[in-house]
């Protein structure tokens, strides 16, 4: 029997009330999916610590140009965004880790081009934001920290 490894984080959004949209995978199998996140939710799933390689995708959709207020100056003032948060494998802090080394994939919600940002913990357009990790976990962490 091989070692199992907790991963954990939490989901929020900015506005419950705006049908913004979560869908993970975890090595493209799907392992929450919501079309509207309407409060907070803490996610927890165990995979094999096993020899591997693995990619983590958080996929936000539903988010339209009027979820985000503008004012007459053209500032932003209230927007709508989902959040991944208290991320932790095995019970160990990796929001740093996580945010250096997860890049997201977007266009703007449709405006521009696509591109690939860095992640910061919050997805404010429609996008993935992939975070690529290798197990055994230990392994990788004392590669990477």
């Amino acid at each position: 029997m091989s070692d199992q490894i907790m991963l954990s984080f939490t989901l929020t959004s900015t506005d419950y009330s705006v049908p913004l949209g979560m869908r993970i995978s975890l090595d493209n199998n799907i392992i929450y999916e919501n079309s509207h996140v309407s409060s907070e939710l803490p996610i927890q799933y165990c995979l094999s610590d096993d020899d591997g390689e693995h990619e983590l995708i958080f996929e936000m959709f539903g988010k339209t140009s009027e979820h985000t207020k503008i004012n007459d100056a053209g500032d932003i003032v209230s927007d709508a965004m989902l959040s991944i948060i208290n991320i932790e494998i095995d019970g160990l802090d990796m929001n740093y880790l996580a945010q250096t080394s997860t890049v997201y994939h977007h266009d703007f919600n449709g405006t521009q081009e696509p591109r690939i940002d860095g992640f910061y913990g919050s997805l404010g357009c429609n996008g993935k934001a992939k975070f690529k990790f290798t197990t055994p976990i230990y392994l990788w962490l004392l590669e990477n920290m």
